[in-house]
């Protein structure tokens, strides 16, 4: 895959191993000869990016938060820069 990638994981993540799959996906897309890519673990989120106090999936239901502001961030400064990168070309 050579498109621009964001790869985002929760720190608190208990159904996905944050360092390990983003440092699997970041091996992978090196190989691919990929260096359009954003690799970001979130600290204090969990699978759901809800900031989260044990990242158990029993919490999902009592979080109020939909997704946290700060996964919201990042994505959208990713795709703010994907998009200035494109209009470079």
């Amino acid at each position: 895959m050579t498109c621009s990638v964001l790869a985002l994981n929760g720190d608190k993540d208990l159904q996905v191993a944050a360092q390990e799959i983003l440092a699997g996906i970041a091996a992978a897309l090196q190989v691919a000869g990929n260096n359009n890519v954003t690799i970001k673990e979130l600290p204090g989120l969990n699978h759901l990016f809800q900031e989260s106090k044990t990242g158990l999936p029993a919490e999902y239901s009592v979080i109020s938060q939909t997704i946290s502001p700060a996964a919201l961030q990042a994505i959208a400064q990713w795709l703010d820069q994907s998009v200035h990168k494109r209009e470079a070309f």
